[in-house]
């Protein structure tokens, strides 16, 4: 299946200065939820109120522990990937301007304030028509993109897999943990030590030192563009009926399946009553198919796969919250494991 979408280049400004040209009322803010260290500032332009990131390794540990220089979400942006599937997608990017923070690392990222559109913050379910709506806007997104291969130097496999590796959170402990989410995600390894049946755990320990198994497998299976973070801090629906997508951090080709891994894993405490990861698995499926992939002779496959996936990701998380739930993430890696 041939990508469906023409990608349209965008322009980045020539500066920060450029970029937030006009600005008043300029202040810092921390978003409601949120566990980014990034600064945000809120601004006005033209009377109407914008957000402004800076992002950069320095307050980012994914960007440090996946060599992320110069911001990959500058890149994505630049190629034009943002702008796959407007009428699906609106992700509020005004534009963007390079070389911020310390050695020019980094990227300013102006938006506007879309807070109001964004879920909001809570434990209560979202409605079904909402959680159905997302779901249909990443397949769609993955459909126009489908086949799409990295010629931008995004995010790999291998390095998607290794946030939480074995190295990755040696390293950020070395630095001392400047931010809670490495040394939360190493207590919670602790615990999945104590906690997850002994084949489960020799399964994933080897992984969180060399995914490779986990990459070489999946990659027998179709491949698209992924926005990689699907969870619902980054999501909303917009007035006009379009899926709000923000934070597009992790960029990069690679399986479909763990776009919904991800959202099942991060959200589903908040699915609509009477949706499980089940039926949240086969209505994700069931929207790829309307947007004309063909799932047959693949899908199960990578499916497995991706699961055991997320678990390489989340399982410190899982390991901190409740049996059952851990328990489900366990035999999904099990059954999963069969694929490798």
């Amino acid at each position: 299946m041939p990508i469906a979408t023409a990608l349209n280049p965008r322009p980045l400004a020539g500066s920060l200065d450029e970029l937030i040209a006009g600005a008043t009322d300029r202040r810092p803010f921390v978003p409601g939820d949120t566990r980014s260290d990034s600064p945000f500032e809120r601004l006005e332009i033209d009377g109407v109120t914008h957000v402004l990131k800076h992002v950069h390794l320095d307050h980012d540990f994914t960007m440090r522990v996946s060599g992320d220089l110069g911001c990959r979400q500058l890149r994505t942006w630049q190629a034009g990937l943002m702008d796959a599937a407007p009428g699906l997608i609106d992700h509020a990017v005004v534009g963007m301007a390079a070389g911020d923070g310390r050695n020019g690392w980094g990227a300013a990222i102006l938006l506007r304030d879309v807070g109001h559109e964004l879920v909001p913050v809570g434990d209560d379910p979202i409605p079904e028509e909402q959680h159905l709506a997302l779901l249909d806007a990443c397949a769609g997104l993955s459909a126009r993109l489908w086949g799409w291969e990295d010629d931008l130097g995004l995010l790999a496999l291998d390095r998607r897999w290794s946030f939480f590796s074995t190295a990755s959170l040696e390293g950020e402990r070395g630095i001392g943990f400047p931010e809670a989410v490495p040394r939360i995600a190493a207590e919670g390894w602790a615990r999945f030590a104590e906690l997850a049946p002994g084949d489960v755990r020799d399964l994933i320990d080897p992984l969180r030192i060399d995914p490779g198994p986990l990459v070489e497998a999946v990659g027998s299976t179709p491949r698209t563009f992924l926005h990689g973070d699907w969870k619902l801090g980054n999501l909303g629906t917009c007035r006009d009926g379009r899926t709000l997508l923000i934070d597009w951090a992790y960029p990069g080709a690679g399986p479909v399946c763990h776009e919904l891994g991800w959202y099942v894993a991060l959200n589903r405490s908040r699915l609509p009553i009477g949706h499980s990861k089940e039926s949240t698995i086969e209505d994700f499926r069931a929207a790829l198919e309307r947007h004309g992939v063909d799932t047959n002779g693949w899908w199960e496959r990578q499916l497995g796969l991706c699961l055991l996936g997320t678990l390489l990701h989340f399982g410190w998380e899982k390991a901190l919250g409740d049996d059952e739930e851990l328990g489900w993430w366990c035999a999904a890696a099990r059954d999963g494991a069969r694929f490798l």
